[in-house]
């Protein structure tokens, strides 16, 4: 498991550690996070990542799993 990745599941797993963050692939689609998750995840990961996540960013698509979530991550890192 990468740095990121390791670092990311932290994050996730202090937010809700009763989701299976591994093999859910619908985070925000099935309504297992709710906005206030999103907030506290996106402030951490800021935070952890050293990058600003800003409010386009803010779409299902790149919130619904951990691949995703790291997709975002290295893209805002790239810039």
């Amino acid at each position: 498991m990468d740095e990121n990745r390791a670092e990311l599941m932290e994050i996730l797993e202090e937010t809700r550690p009763e989701i299976d963050f591994e093999t859910e692939t619908a985070l925000i689609d099935d309504q297992l996070l709710d906005s206030f998750d999103i907030i506290s995840i996106v402030s951490e990961i800021n935070d952890a990542f050293d990058i600003s996540i800003n409010v386009n960013d803010l779409l299902p698509e790149n919130f619904n799993s951990v691949d995703a979530i790291l997709a975002l991550i290295r893209k805002l890192q790239e810039e």
